[in-house]
């Protein structure tokens, strides 16, 4: 004699869930059928999370049905209401060996490219970067910044923004924003403090990437902060992307220019044109009675911008409220005050030369 719906139901009653209801209680049992001595139903769960976590309830199921006298196979299917999870995109990962080029090239939509550069470490390029980018972007400019200093990226600190950019198929980089600039940093992509060791080629190949593979959009301007020195990143901008020139940062300091010339001659010798030169600490104005002090020097920056017969940028003095603003990632460009001005009056100057 066969089965009947009702003792199958009569079973499936008393298997419970974990909140103390059972399956018919839930509804969740669809497609119950009997053919002669074959039953078949499916145990269909709110979502696929809960389905993941019901297979010992199905079986349970399954048999407790087949011991039902007059059945001879319980065939019970899991399945789950609604759509699948998505699977998680790739990992995107930076760095490694850079590919194979026909030719210097620049991001779709990106007008323009300037390299800031240094000879050498702490004279504010990094600190000057920031407020060009947050500057050019108040005078309505469309900016994108791109923290090239592999090393040791501060660009993440400076501009406030600390996560890590989206990727929807493990390539496509895309970027993040913060007052009005568009900004790509390998500091995005590691935990704070994490070092990075790696050698010249993967320095290249994550350059490459976060140029490349960066939805930069449309950009009036991409300004790329460049490590100290004269190494890999550097020859690689120069060498594989359509750059339409650099500016250098120094100090007034002896010891400062002697670098600066380093890296004045590098873009020389990789045919890189020097739009000008920006003097920063130029001087130190005391807060208490306004006197100008020229702590690192006078006049250094600007006697060598003559000597090549590029422009002399801007000046920039040391300012308390700058480094303060720059460690609270709110560049001091973003605000109003002297300094705001400063960096107001060279992203003007740029403008109106059709640098940026």
């Amino acid at each position: 004699m066969s089965v009947t719906k009702a003792e199958i139901e009569a079973v499936l009653e008393r298997i419970s869930l974990p909140d103390g209801k059972s399956l018919l209680a839930h509804d969740l049992i669809r497609a119950l059928t009997v053919d002669g001595d074959k039953v078949r139903f499916v145990i269909e769960a709110p979502t696929p999370e809960v389905a993941r976590q019901m297979g010992p309830i199905r079986d349970a199921a399954e048999k407790l049905v087949s011991e039902l006298p007059g059945v001879g196979q319980a065939s019970v299917a899991l399945t789950a209401h609604g759509p699948a999870e998505k699977p998680a995109p790739p990992s995107l990962k930076i760095g490694g060996h850079p590919k194979p080029q026909d030719g210097p090239s620049k991001p779709s939509g990106v007008k323009r490219i300037l390299a800031i550069g240094s000879g050498k470490g702490g004279v504010g390029k990094s600190t000057v970067s920031s407020n060009l980018a947050v500057a050019l972007a108040k005078a309505g400019r469309k900016v994108g910044l791109l923290d090239a200093d592999i090393y040791g990226p501060s660009q993440p600190r400076m501009m406030g923004v600390n996560k890590r950019p989206a990727s929807p198929d493990g390539k496509t980089i895309i970027p993040l924003h913060a007052h009005g600039v568009t900004l790509m940093s390998i500091g995005f992509m590691l935990e704070e403090g994490k070092a990075v060791v790696w050698r010249g080629p993967m320095l290249m190949g994550a350059l490459q990437q976060m140029l490349g593979q960066v939805e930069w959009g449309e950009l009036d301007v991409l300004i790329v902060d460049l490590p100290p020195g004269t190494g890999d990143v550097q020859l690689t901008l120069c060498t594989k992307s359509e750059l339409t020139g650099a500016i250098v940062v120094s100090t007034p300091q002896d010891v400062a220019l002697i670098d600066a010339r380093k890296a004045l001659d590098m873009f020389a010798t990789l045919k890189t044109p020097v739009l000008g030169l920006i003097e920063n600490m130029s001087m130190f104005v005391c807060p208490d009675c306004g006197s100008e002090h020229q702590i690192f020097g006078q006049g250094g920056v600007a006697a060598e911008a003559a000597k090549m017969g590029v422009p002399l940028l801007g000046a920039l003095p040391i300012d308390l409220e700058t480094r303060l603003a720059g460690d609270g990632g709110t560049p001091i460009a973003a605000g109003e005050g002297l300094m705001a001005e400063a960096y107001a009056r060279i992203a003007d100057g740029l403008i109106k030369g059709g640098m940026a």
